[in-house]
């Protein structure tokens, strides 16, 4: 400030004409609008601002500049002042030095705001005085003016302070005018930055008829790629402004060329936005153009192309997310939930519905069967779609053929199929296991005997395949109505396979089956076709012996039956030969050895997203990948890994389940801590079934982990534990004393969290499982160095004793309270005496046990520190009296027992010596009062 006067020093004037001469040079602060005060030059404040402000001392010019906004506050009482004010700023605009519109145009907001809260004709105003500067300031000469000019607009637009036609009719015009192919390169590349951030602060018409055709020519613009960068970082917001409609018949075809981009950087650009790009699609096109193109930008040959496009991989999978399916959706408070389902209509009549569900029960979950239905034999699908009564199914099972299967019109209903309701029908499966007996030994002589005919009696079925073909072709047609349940979209699937399979049986050519018949190296001429069910096409609901049923511990999407893997989706003969040695398998009571690499590629397998997707999901827990990519690709893995999860759905958790155990597993402790903290988020989606199979050994593992990890698992610690059965739960309960364990013993924060985890844990279990468990723990941490620690304890002891006699077990909380009283109320040190006080205080206002037993049991030993010789406990006595104690009805009443005591010691309290405690045992209770937190 000492050399401020260089900045009013004309030839012909004084420096006490400028009203400064009250400041010294060492004053920290001075009045901006003090020249405006009077002085030697006998002139009106108004007169003053104009000599100043078109003075030929640019400093001069420069401190009316920056003091507009005081100045304004001087004028405003009176209109005519106030237009003159506006009259000189609107001149002062034109200033030829760059400096001096640089600091009128950083006051723009400011003066701007202050009309909006203060003059009731502001919008008149704004717009006739101060928006035509902003707008003539972004085509300025200098750069500074116009960065501050592109500021300042923002800062207008976010408050709201720019009406709807000023933008359209002034600010669009010129953006649009600067954006022009012949305009300057330098105002281009600005105008499109400030037309990108305007994008999301305007209405979606406003940018649909202005700015979103040229926003297309700038996409494509060949001469600046600066243009075309800051196009494809700014994409998405165009996306999610003008709409679905737009975006795919406008946007789409320049995102394909910024993708396509020959910069990298426009490329990794492209690949940051992919997610919001996506979230401004349809379904079907962001499955058939979206996801080709992002597996481009996965396969880019630029490094820092895929490592953003592996970043943004999880959050683009996201948007194939459908609430419908997965069955959840997000509260306004950002948690999920399950979305209520409403039983579905019955398609079938009722006596069909228990050998439906005795289907699903008795069917083997080997995924080396197919499901490919043939003439003759009796598929559950067939048979529900047709809509057969019970009493016509039960002699063709019995037999192990059928007729025809017939096509109805009902609905299909998926509750019967996928739903695991297990009736007991042993007994209606006796015959079945004695008719099929001998053909089963017939076959497996047959295939020992010569191994090849396999083959030839697969391909024998390829003449039947048109009429398989058209029976799977109508079980799809019934299926299409309901693909937004996840278990028809795997019986979608399934079909779809065995439809393939079938259409290429079909094709197969005579001459094979001849040539099978009459092979000179056979044993014999080929067997007859088999009336049973030939190895191919197993049958859903398949003779039970030496099979494996559906449990009721395994739900249809759990990683020990995925839907997914009961079909193979290679070409048709592999599948028919190795499903043949999966039957021959299971009739041996043998394992699935020379399938396991097989059965590895089809766990993997879903139907919710392309197939491309996951699999490169997947990959980014390869060790290659590191190398090749990012180092912190696990990281971004396990990050997004919820948001996958979510949109395959529970019943598609095996495609997931190796990956996230790999990640658990992970040497990077920023990797597990990132699963710590999401993993009761997973737990919500993956259902307690899953959770308890697969989740719960890998919450043990964070339990014993790094504190940097265990803090994750310990600040969701409810949420988890909520959701697991009682007695899975109660198993924790051993381990909770770990908590106290940490790795460094000044980390208080871990323990304040326990006490806080430790609150809301209490309601989940019982009265006597809390005495003997968590107890201890809360009594350690009211003893803990931290107060912050301490004081969140007490509070956590009150909700004990609340749980106690709540739940009836008075005797046990009676042992608390005795406790309590022994090892704070008689405490040697101040601060247990202390806390013994506000326990009882919170007792007493939480309602957490009767009056008469408060007054029997806690309150002599609180009475008893009236007399305390440090003040800082007489002080928690007196409040607990006066604003908890003696407001409620059990002791206001004149003929409670205990009225005259307290009274006695609250006059004793009142004539303390020491000044807190007189304070607070003389303060009206309903009165507002200091916290005394920070006296614990």
């Amino acid at each position: 400030m000492a050399g401020l006067s260089l900045y009013f020093e004309d030839g012909h004037d004084d420096l006490d004409d400028f009203g400064f001469d009250d400041y010294g040079s060492e004053c920290d602060g001075i009045r901006i609008t003090a020249f405006l005060d009077a002085g030697q030059d006998n002139l009106t404040p108004l007169g003053r601002l104009e000599k100043y402000a078109f003075s030929e001392n640019v400093f001069n010019r420069q401190i009316v500049a920056r003091g507009l906004l005081d100045v304004l506050r001087e004028f405003s009482d009176n209109e005519n002042d106030f237009v003159a004010v506006m009259e000189t700023v609107a001149r002062m605009s034109e200033d030829g030095e760059p400096t001096v519109r640089a600091e009128l145009m950083e006051q723009v907001p400011n003066i701007a705001m202050f009309l909006h809260e203060s003059r009731p004709n502001f919008p008149a105003a704004f717009s006739r005085y101060l928006v035509p500067i902003v707008v003539r300031y972004l085509t300025d000469p200098n750069n500074q003016v116009r960065k501050t000019s592109q500021a300042a607009l923002l800062v207008l637009l976010e408050q709201g302070l720019i009406s709807k036609s000023d933008m359209e009719n002034k600010v669009c015009p010129v953006l649009l005018d600067l954006t022009e192919p012949s305009s300057d390169d330098d105002y281009k590349i600005e105008a499109v930055a400030i037309m990108c951030k305007l994008v999301t602060m305007l209405s979606r018409d406003t940018v649909e008829h202005l700015l979103l055709l040229r926003f297309c020519e700038l996409c494509s613009d060949a001469r600046l790629f600066q243009v075309r960068k800051v196009c494809a970082a700014n994409f998405g917001e165009f996306c999610s402004i003008v709409g679905q409609d737009a975006t795919e018949k406008l946007l789409m075809t320049k995102f394909f060329d910024l993708c396509s981009d020959s910069l990298w950087g426009i490329r990794k650009a492209c690949a940051e936005c992919f997610m919001i790009v996506s979230n401004s699609t349809s379904p079907e096109v962001r499955r058939t153009k979206l996801s080709p193109l992002f597996i481009s930008l996965i396969s880019d040959q630029s490094r820092w192309v895929r490592q953003a496009a592996f970043q943004s991989l999880g959050r683009f999978i996201s948007t194939f997310a459908n609430p419908s399916s997965t069955g959840l959706h997000f509260r306004e408070d950002g948690t999920l939930r399950e979305i209520a389902k409403s039983p579905p209509e019955k398609c079938e009549p009722p006596d069909c519905s228990e050998l439906a569900r005795s289907c699903q029960r008795e069917r083997p979950v080997e995924s080396g069967q197919s499901l490919t239905p043939v003439p003759g034999s009796d598929t559950a699908e067939t048979k529900i779609a047709s809509g057969e009564g019970q009493e016509q199914r039960s002699p063709a099972l019995s037999h192990g053929v059928g007729g025809e299967p017939q096509q109805s019109d009902d609905t299909y209903n998926s509750f019967y199929y996928w739903r695991p309701p297990l009736p007991d029908i042993s007994q209606d499966l006796e015959l079945l296991k004695k008719d099929e007996v001998e053909e089963e030994e017939d076959e497996e002589e047959d295939e020992e005997e010569v191994e090849v005919e396999v083959q030839g009696e697969v391909s024998s079925l390829g003449s039947q395949g048109p009429a398989t073909s058209s029976q799977i072709q109508k079980v799809l047609d019934c299926l299409q109505p309901h693909l937004d349940d996840p278990d028809v979209q795997a019986q979608v699937q399934v079909l779809s396979a065995a439809l393939k399979a079938a259409q290429l049986e079909s094709q197969s050519e005579e001459g094979e089956q001849e040539e099978a018949m009459m092979d000179p190296s056979g044993t014999a001429e080929a067997p007859a076709p088999d009336p049973s069910p030939p190895p191919a096409s197993a049958p859903v609901c398949p003779p039970p012996a030496n099979t494996q049923p559906l449990t009721e511990a395994e739900p249809p999407g759990s990683p020990q039956s995925p839907p997914s893997s009961l079909l193979p989706l290679e070409d048709a003969d592999q599948s028919n030969v190795e499903s043949a040695e999966l039957i021959e398998s299971v009739e041996e009571g043998k394992g699935f050895a020379p399938n396991q690499q097989y059965e590895e590629e089809k766990s993997k397998v879903q139907n919710v997203i392309p197939q491309q997707l996951l699999d490169q999901y997947l990959s980014m827990t390869d060790p290659t990948r590191a190398q090749t990519v990012d180092t912190e690709i696990t990281k971004h893995c396990a990050f997004s890994l919820p948001g996958v999860a979510l949109t395959l759905g529970r019943q598609n958790w095996h495609c997931l389940k190796d990956t996230y155990e790999t990640l658990a597993t992970d040497v990077q402790w920023k990797v597990r801590r990132t699963l710590a903290f999401s993993i009761h988020e997973l737990a919500v989606i993956l259902g307690d079934q899953l959770t308890a199979a697969d989740l719960v050994p890998i919450f043990n593992g964070f339990l014993k982990d790094l504190d940097e990890v265990r803090i994750g698992v310990l600040k969701h610690l409810y949420d988890f534990l909520k959701l697991l059965h009682t007695e899975k739960r109660r198993e924790y309960l051993y381990q909770l004393q770990e908590f106290m364990v940490t790795d460094n013993s000044r980390n208080w924060r871990f323990r304040y969290e326990l006490a806080e985890q430790l609150i809301l844990i209490i309601e989940l279990y019982s009265h006597y499982d809390v005495y003997d468990y968590l107890r201890q723990i809360a009594l350690t941490l009211c003893s803990d160095k931290v107060s912050e620690v301490r004081w969140i304890s007490y509070k956590l002891v009150v909700e004990i004793l609340q749980k106690m006699y709540s739940g009836g077990a008075q005797d046990l909380g009676l042992n608390f309270i005795n406790e309590l009283i022994v090892r704070f109320c008689h405490c040697p040190k101040w601060v247990g005496r202390q806390a013994f006080a506000f326990i009882c205080q919170a007792v007493v206002e939480e309602d957490c046990m009767p009056m008469d037993q408060f007054a029997q049991h806690l309150l002599p030993s609180l009475l008893s520190l009236a007399s305390d010789p440090v003040a800082n406990v007489r002080v928690l006595v007196a409040k607990a009296l006066r604003q908890s104690i003696l407001e409620k009805t059990y002791f206001k009443d004149p003929g409670s027992a205990y009225s005259d005591e307290l009274e006695e010691t609250v006059i004793a309290l009142q004539a303390d010596k020491d000044r807190d405690v007189r304070f607070f045992a003389s303060l009206d209770p309903n009165s507002s009062v200091m916290d005394t937190a920070a006296l614990i």
